[in-house]
Parts: structure tokens; C-alpha cells; sequence
């Protein structure tokens, strides 16, 4: 029986999301096909369509499963309702996983991402809790310009002069206030 739980179906699940990561570190998401990844994942086309309706379908369940695995990096932090600004943690799991980052990125998720949550505490001494928007937006473009360009170096530097990198843009912010 075929449960969509059962070890089989998310043997071949993994399978085509292995393929389809790898093929997508060299194509375009509208360049690979479905008949590519069941060759190199040795199944039939039968079986792709049991598990995903097309290739985009793929690309958003793979995008969810890679989003849900960076929130559960911060997920104490959500719970106890506390940001610790632990951006190490963050660029640790990146190091370790590249290619699981480069994919977020080539299927342009980062695009999707949106600070919901921000330290209030830290916006008032900062900035008057002014323009919150427009600091959290300017942040997340930040961030994800300096992990891009990481990851496009091959994470060359350790996360901890990522992390000093990172902070360096913030250090003294508070002697510039408003």
C-alpha cells in the first residue's frame, strides 16, 4: 500500500529532490524536465506523477521542506517570543550546507522571505521605532546579499568572520541615532 508516509514513497521522494538539486546547480528551473530527472533517478514517469503534479511543484515542496528546516534553526527563539540576534547558528548551517542554501537561492526564495518578527527593543534604541519596514527590508536585502556572496566564494571564510562582517555594518549604529 502506497501511504504517504510510508519508507518507499519518501525513498523516491528524496531521490527526485536529489536530482532535481543537482541538475538545478547547473540549469534553469524552466530548462530541466521531468523525462531529466526520472532517467538520472532511475524511475518512470508514472512515478514522478504520483508525487508531484510538474517540475514547479517540485521546486515549491522542496522550497517549503528548505524553509521549515532554516525556521526550526530559531524555533526556541520563537517560542520563548525572545531574539537572541544569533546570526552564527544561521551561518554554521549555511557552511554545512551549501548546496541546500545555493538552491533556496536559485529557486529565488529569498524573495518570499519576510521579517514578520524583529527585535523591538533593539529598533527603539536604534532608530526611534521609525521606518521599522524600510530598516527590516534593508536588513534582509543586506543579509542575503552577504550570504550570496559567500556562498558564490565557496563559504571561504569561516561563519564567525561572516558573523563579524555582519555586525561590523551595525557596530556603533546607536551613536548615529535619529
Amino acid at each position: 500500500m502506497n501511504t504517504p508516509n510510508n519508507k518507499r514513497r519518501k525513498e523516491t521522494r528524496d531521490k527526485i529532490s536529489k536530482v532535481f538539486i543537482t541538475l538545478l546547480q547547473t540549469k534553469e528551473i524552466n530548462e530541466i524536465t521531468v523525462t531529466d530527472i526520472c532517467k538520472l533517478a532511475n524511475i518512470n514517469r508514472s512515478t514522478f506523477y504520483v508525487n508531484y503534479l510538474d517540475i514547479y511543484d517540485l521546486a515549491d515542496q522542496i522550497g517549503q521542506g528548505l524553509k521549515e528546516e532554516v525556521l526550526l534553526l530559531y524555533q526556541e527563539e520563537r517560542d520563548t517570543n525572545h531574539n537572541s540576534n544569533d546570526f552564527l547558528k544561521l551561518f554554521k548551517h549555511i557552511k554545512d550546507n551549501q548546496i541546500f542554501y545555493k538552491t533556496y537561492f536559485k529557486l529565488n526564495m529569498d524573495k518570499n522571505f519576510i521579517i514578520k518578527e524583529y527585535d523591538y527593543h533593539l529598533s527603539k534604541e536604534l532608530y526611534n521605532d521609525k521606518y521599522i519596514d524600510y530598516h527590516m527590508e534593508f536588513f534582509r536585502a543586506g543579509l542575503n546579499a552577504i550570504i550570496k556572496k559567500w556562498l558564490d566564494n565557496g563559504c571561504r571564510e569561516s561563519p564567525e568572520e561572516i558573523e563579524s562582517i555582519l555586525k561590523s555594518e551595525y557596530k556603533n549604529k546607536n551613536n548615529t541615532k535619529n
